[in-house]
């Protein structure tokens, strides 16, 4: 146990795994209590938030990406529904090998995973997608004397910073005391989770650093169109008073015009009017600004979606249709998404947990986060019909897997295809020749149980080769599934290019002769 090491060559530390090092603490540089830096927000301001992350200082960063989150609606929306899409797909486990102990391990996973908590403790995990980093402490349980989990615990952002060396390195502000100097990361304690909207270092990478542009110019902007609709949403109220009016009537105008707005009711002196003055260009002004914020709010879905449904779509554009898109994001960055949060649940919780439980291994068990790919059945029916006759042999369990149908019981009632002895139905009333065929047999009762034509064909199947029979059977599910006779003819040559032509002709020839007899036997006896 005491030589294990993490990913980084970190080793294990026993004293602290039970216990939580990165948590808020009185008197500590990790407080709950977050600044507020979008209060107030200028160009210049932010430029100088973004410089200050990058050299190794990312606390403003991180408060003002929590800010953004929390006064744009849009911005909230389109990134909660980007990691809620991921956390809702179910997560499968791979094992390492088909033996009892890595099956074993496999499933000491599997039972983790299916508990109701995971949705939103991925959610948390993927912070990351707006933040660019994601520290998630790991709360280990030994109590039942075997290492579990026990819960999953987001920590926030601003209780971390990154080496100076190469600003890459994640650093636990204050160490694990709070009070002391930042300390690289304890082993086997925190899942590490970084998404990438560029390259970069890692605070450069997430999406709320590229939508702090958008979202201050759109405040710009909505707070000049609050100012535009309180001036000019409402008529000029101009009071006009007689001559001679003394200062008390002015005084009591004046308030009736100011407060007319708010009370919708006023009452003047007699000869005293009040007149509203109608701005023309109340409706043009402000599509101006309508229109800006929701030029910015496309950029900001381009951004985080990668499209932006039909609030901008053009033909053949992402909004309509042109890559794929599950639920509002685009295929490829769903994918990226589910692959991403995977690695870092299989780099540092997976693997730390089956140490502590099994030792190291050779091989280890994967959690798989994947969309349930939909098959084409349409074009996998067409492909069987074609492939089956020409002898492909196919695992009927495999394909019903495919369709979503379970293997039928031994006492359940089957569909199947109707065989070609069958009478024709029409209507649910057998054909009149097929009815006659059936009283006419049913009335030769003096007749042989078996008639020589039967006799023959069976002598002859007899004589028949077994490898020659199955042939036989092949070459007639080749017919049934030609459409005509050049398809089946190409059928045969691409499935028996090499067949004993001769000895094909003579059972034919034998056929053919057997036949003849057996039908003038027939005739002649009725």
């Amino acid at each position: 146990m005491t030589g294990l090491v993490d990913h980084r060559g970190q080793p294990l530390r026993k004293e602290i795994m039970t216990s939580e090092v990165a948590g808020p603490m009185v008197g500590s540089v990790r407080s709950p209590i977050s600044g507020y830096p979008a209060d107030g927000m200028t160009p210049v301001r932010l430029a100088n938030i973004l410089r200050g992350a990058d050299m190794g200082s990312p606390l403003h960063y991180f408060e003002l990406a929590e800010q953004i989150e929390e006064r744009d609606l849009h911005y909230v929306g389109i990134l909660g529904t980007r990691k809620r899409q991921v956390a809702q797909i179910d997560a499968t486990v791979d094992a390492a090998s088909d033996s009892a102990q890595d099956v074993a391990i496999a499933d000491m996973i599997r039972r983790w995973i299916d508990r109701d908590e995971l949705a939103d403790e991925t959610f948390d995990i993927l912070d990351a997608v707006g933040k660019g980093d994601s520290f998630t402490e790991i709360i280990w349980d030994q109590s039942a004397g075997q290492w579990q989990p026990l819960r999953l615990e987001w920590r926030d952002p601003r209780w971390f910073s990154y080496d100076p060396r190469d600003g890459r390195t994640p650093m636990l502000r204050g160490g694990e005391t709070g009070r002391g100097m930042d300390s690289p990361l304890p082993p086997f304690k925190f899942i590490r989770h970084t998404v990438k909207a560029k390259s970069g270092l890692p605070v450069r990478s997430g999406l709320a650093r590229i939508a702090a542009w958008a979202w201050m110019f759109k405040a710009f902007t909505q707070r000049d169109w609050a100012i535009f609709t309180q001036t000019y949403g409402q008529p000029v109220r101009i009071g006009k008073f007689r001559a001679g009016a003394s200062d008390e009537d002015k005084a009591t105008l004046f308030r009736a015009v100011a407060n007319i707005a708010g009370d919708c009711a006023a009452i003047v002196p007699e000869g005293m009017e009040i007149a509203f003055i109608e701005s023309k260009n109340v409706g043009p002004g402000s599509d101006l600004y309508e229109k800006r914020s929701d030029w910015l709010d496309r950029q900001m879905s381009k951004a985080v979606l990668g499209q932006t449904g039909t609030t901008d779509g053009k033909q053949g554009g992402l909004g309509d249709g042109g890559n794929k898109v599950h639920d509002g994001i685009r295929e490829d960055i769903e994918t990226a998404d589910c692959k991403g949060l995977a690695a870092s649940l299989n780099r540092d919780l997976v693997r730390p947990w089956v140490d502590l439980e099994y030792g190291p291994q050779q091989a280890y068990p994967r959690i798989r986060i994947a969309r349930p790919k939909q098959e084409d059945i349409k074009g996998l029916m067409s492909a069987l019909q074609t492939l089956v006759p020409m002898g492909m042999r196919v695992q009927a369990s495999e394909v019903r897997d495919k369709l979503g149908l379970s293997d039928p019981d031994k006492t359940a009632e089957l569909l199947h295809a109707p065989s070609a002895s069958q009478p024709a139905m029409d209507g649910g009333r057998i054909d009149l020749p097929s009815q006659r065929l059936i009283q006419a047999l049913q009335a030769a009762n003096a007749r042989p149980a078996v008639k020589p034509a039967d006799a023959i064909g069976d002598r002859l199947n007899s004589e028949t080769q077994p490898d020659m029979a199955e042939l036989l059977e092949q070459i007639e599910a080749m017919l049934a599934a030609a459409s005509d006779l050049g398809e089946f003819g190409e059928m045969l040559r691409a499935a028996y290019g090499d067949l004993p032509i001769a000895r094909m002709a003579d059972k034919i020839g034998d056929g053919l002769v057997a036949a003849h007899a057996a039908g003038r036997f027939d005739i002649e006896g009725d």
